[in-house]
Protein backbone atom coordinates (compact mmCIF):
# COMPACT_ATOMS: atom_id res chain seq x y z
CA UNK A 1 0.00 0.00 0.00
CA UNK A 2 1.26 3.51 -0.69
CA UNK A 3 -0.38 6.70 0.09
CA UNK A 4 0.82 9.80 -1.64
CA UNK A 5 0.15 13.77 -0.47
CA UNK A 6 0.61 16.39 -3.33
CA UNK A 7 1.69 19.71 -2.30
CA UNK A 8 2.64 23.14 -4.27
CA UNK A 9 -0.26 24.00 -6.27
CA UNK A 10 -1.01 27.95 -6.35
CA UNK A 11 -2.14 30.78 -8.08
CA UNK A 12 0.94 31.62 -10.47
CA UNK A 13 0.64 34.30 -13.34
CA UNK A 14 1.54 33.13 -16.84
CA UNK A 15 5.43 32.64 -17.62
CA UNK A 16 5.57 32.11 -13.79
CA UNK A 17 6.81 28.61 -11.96
CA UNK A 18 5.26 26.45 -9.92
CA UNK A 19 7.26 23.28 -8.09
CA UNK A 20 4.81 20.27 -7.16
CA UNK A 21 5.99 17.44 -4.44
CA UNK A 22 4.52 14.31 -4.05
CA UNK A 23 5.53 12.67 -0.71
CA UNK A 24 4.95 8.71 -0.45
CA UNK A 25 4.50 6.42 2.43
CA UNK A 26 5.85 3.04 2.41
CA UNK A 27 8.95 0.84 2.10
CA UNK A 28 8.39 0.24 -1.58
CA UNK A 29 8.58 3.77 -2.90
CA UNK A 30 12.03 3.41 -4.61
CA UNK A 31 10.25 0.27 -6.74
CA UNK A 32 7.33 2.35 -8.26
CA UNK A 33 7.26 3.88 -11.68
CA UNK A 34 5.53 7.36 -10.82
CA UNK A 35 3.50 10.25 -12.74
CA UNK A 36 1.78 13.21 -12.39
CA UNK A 37 -1.41 13.72 -14.37
CA UNK A 38 -3.59 16.79 -14.03
CA UNK A 39 -7.77 17.25 -14.88
CA UNK A 40 -9.55 20.35 -15.67
CA UNK A 41 -13.12 21.64 -15.17
CA UNK A 42 -15.02 19.34 -17.52
CA UNK A 43 -12.07 17.23 -19.36
CA UNK A 44 -10.44 13.95 -19.42
CA UNK A 45 -7.56 12.85 -16.96
CA UNK A 46 -4.39 13.99 -19.04
CA UNK A 47 -0.96 12.50 -18.42
CA UNK A 48 1.99 15.26 -17.53
CA UNK A 49 4.69 13.45 -16.62
CA UNK A 50 6.21 9.85 -15.38
CA UNK A 51 9.68 8.64 -14.29
CA UNK A 52 10.56 5.01 -13.70
CA UNK A 53 11.98 3.69 -10.40
CA UNK A 54 15.77 5.20 -10.20
CA UNK A 55 15.07 8.52 -12.92
CA UNK A 56 16.76 6.96 -15.09
CA UNK A 57 13.97 7.64 -17.66
CA UNK A 58 11.21 9.93 -17.93
CA UNK A 59 8.35 10.37 -20.41
CA UNK A 60 6.38 13.58 -20.67
CA UNK A 61 3.02 14.50 -22.25
CA UNK A 62 3.01 16.75 -25.53
CA UNK A 63 1.44 19.81 -23.99
CA UNK A 64 4.15 20.27 -21.31
CA UNK A 65 7.05 18.96 -23.08
CA UNK A 66 10.79 21.16 -22.86
CA UNK A 67 8.08 23.27 -19.90
CA UNK A 68 7.67 20.61 -17.34
CA UNK A 69 10.81 18.22 -15.37
CA UNK A 70 10.10 15.51 -13.30
CA UNK A 71 12.49 14.34 -10.93
CA UNK A 72 12.26 11.75 -7.42
CA UNK A 73 14.42 11.58 -4.84
CA UNK A 74 13.77 8.04 -3.57
CA UNK A 75 16.16 8.95 0.05
CA UNK A 76 13.06 10.98 0.69
CA UNK A 77 10.25 9.26 -1.04
CA UNK A 78 9.20 12.55 -2.99
CA UNK A 79 8.34 12.93 -6.56
CA UNK A 80 8.52 16.64 -8.40
CA UNK A 81 7.18 18.41 -10.96
CA UNK A 82 9.26 21.68 -11.98
CA UNK A 83 7.06 23.41 -13.90
CA UNK A 84 8.35 26.46 -16.01
CA UNK A 85 6.58 29.30 -18.23
CA UNK A 86 3.04 28.03 -17.29
CA UNK A 87 -0.04 29.01 -18.95
CA UNK A 88 -3.19 29.37 -18.47
CA UNK A 89 -4.24 26.28 -20.37
CA UNK A 90 -2.10 24.69 -17.44
CA UNK A 91 -4.31 25.32 -15.09
CA UNK A 92 -6.07 21.75 -13.78
CA UNK A 93 -5.90 19.61 -10.34
CA UNK A 94 -2.70 17.83 -10.68
CA UNK A 95 -2.56 14.29 -9.12
CA UNK A 96 0.17 12.41 -7.97
CA UNK A 97 -0.02 8.67 -9.10
CA UNK A 98 2.33 5.34 -7.91
CA UNK A 99 2.89 2.02 -10.42
CA UNK A 100 2.93 -1.00 -9.47
CA UNK A 101 6.80 -2.57 -10.61
CA UNK A 102 4.74 -5.26 -11.82
CA UNK A 103 2.42 -3.43 -14.09
CA UNK A 104 2.91 -3.25 -17.71
CA UNK A 105 1.99 -1.33 -20.56
CA UNK A 106 2.24 2.55 -21.17
CA UNK A 107 3.06 4.86 -18.52
CA UNK A 108 0.69 7.44 -20.14
CA UNK A 109 -2.33 5.26 -19.06
CA UNK A 110 -4.18 6.17 -15.80
CA UNK A 111 -5.60 3.10 -15.74
CA UNK A 112 -1.97 1.37 -15.20
CA UNK A 113 -1.40 3.17 -11.84
CA UNK A 114 -3.36 1.65 -8.66
CA UNK A 115 -2.25 4.71 -6.16
CA UNK A 116 -3.67 8.34 -6.46
CA UNK A 117 -3.18 11.16 -4.50
CA UNK A 118 -5.52 13.84 -3.62
CA UNK A 119 -4.70 16.35 -5.75
CA UNK A 120 -3.38 19.68 -5.77
CA UNK A 121 -4.83 22.52 -7.53
CA UNK A 122 -2.37 24.79 -10.17
CA UNK A 123 -4.28 28.16 -11.20
CA UNK A 124 -2.09 30.23 -13.99
CA UNK A 125 -3.58 33.59 -14.76
CA UNK A 126 -3.07 35.09 -17.84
Amino acid sequence: QVQLVESGGGLVQAGGSLRLSCAASGRTFSSYVMGWFRQAPGKEREFVAAIDWNGGTTYYGDSVKGRITISRDNAKNTVYLQMNSLKPEDTAVYYCAARDPATTGSTRYSGRYAYWGQGTQVTVSS
